[in-house]
């Protein structure tokens, strides 16, 4: 009986030992605290990050204003657009009926007015007929039978100039194409 006891009594002890293995493994495990050269790295990460965010913040905003400023003006460009169109129909009027003096005098304000608008970023776009219609730049207004074989699909007129402001079409051509 001696014996019986011996073994339950190392039984139990075993058993005590693993629990408190056990226990002593799953206190590591939660209260384990990250040492200082893990402190560090985390907090090196979560600086490097915000500062490539600022970065990137930074580059997006300026871009934002180069843009703004590029294309402030953009309305009231579209506005002087008829004015220019204006200009245009009545320089070809004056040729036709008025004297000389009023034409040179209209085609002087009208190259100052032009001028002025260039130096703001405005450009003419140069559209022939002939060229390939491209609808990145221009406005079919109709479709006309093409008068030879080389203008079928091409432009056969152009109705209205384009233009554009930097990069950035504020007004397309308006053409007539051949089919």
């Amino acid at each position: 009986m001696m014996e019986n006891q011996d073994i339950n009594e190392e039984s139990i002890n075993n058993q005590e030992d693993t629990n408190i293995q056990n226990e002593a493994a799953t206190e590591e495990n939660v209260t384990a605290k990250p040492t200082a050269e893990e402190l560090l790295a985390e907090e090196k990460d979560r600086y490097i990050r915000l500062y490539a965010e600022f970065e990137n913040y930074k580059k997006r905003t300026s871009k934002e204003k180069m843009e703004f400023f590029q294309y402030a003006n953009q309305d009231m460009m579209i506005s002087m657009l008829g004015v220019l169109d204006d200009f245009e129909r009545a320089i070809k009027e004056i040729a036709k009926n008025g004297n000389a003096a009023d034409l040179q005098g209209v085609e002087l304000i009208y190259n100052k007015f032009k001028n002025k608008l260039t130096e703001k970023g405005l450009k003419a776009m140069e559209v022939r007929a002939g060229d390939s219609f491209n609808v990145d730049f221009h406005e079919a207004i109709t479709q006309i039978p093409a008068p030879s074989e080389d203008l079928k699909g091409k432009i056969v007129d152009v109705i209205e100039t384009g233009y554009t402001l930097g990069d950035k079409v504020i007004r397309f051509a308006k053409v007539v194409t051949g089919n």
